[in-house]
């Protein structure tokens, strides 16, 4: 799990309350091509914990850059995993 501190952040008190920009990352997350994605994002006390799984390294870096841009200025923990969804290369060997 990784944890990221991403800076300040400015705007109205509504706007910049951890609900809202939560809210806003959800809709974020729902209308672009991540949106059948099962990432989850919570407020927890002062920390945002955001988790889920995704099907390739390159669709994690597209959350986690989201992720940042919406959530600057919040302390972030992650727990983003890659599912394999490529083939094996070998045989499976049974006993």
């Amino acid at each position: 799990m990784n944890t990221q501190d991403a800076g300040s952040a400015g705007g109205t008190p509504a706007a910049s309350s951890p609900e809202y920009r939560v809210a806003h990352l959800h809709d974020r997350l729902a209308s672009g091509e991540l949106g059948e994605l099962g990432v989850r994002v919570e407020v927890r006390g002062g920390t945002v914990l955001v988790t889920g799984t995704v099907p390739s390294a390159q669709c994690r870096e597209d959350v986690l850059s989201m992720v940042r841009e919406e959530l600057t200025g919040l302390e972030v923990h992650w727990d983003i995993v890659v599912s394999e969804t490529a083939s094996p290369d070998h045989a499976e060997e049974l006993s």
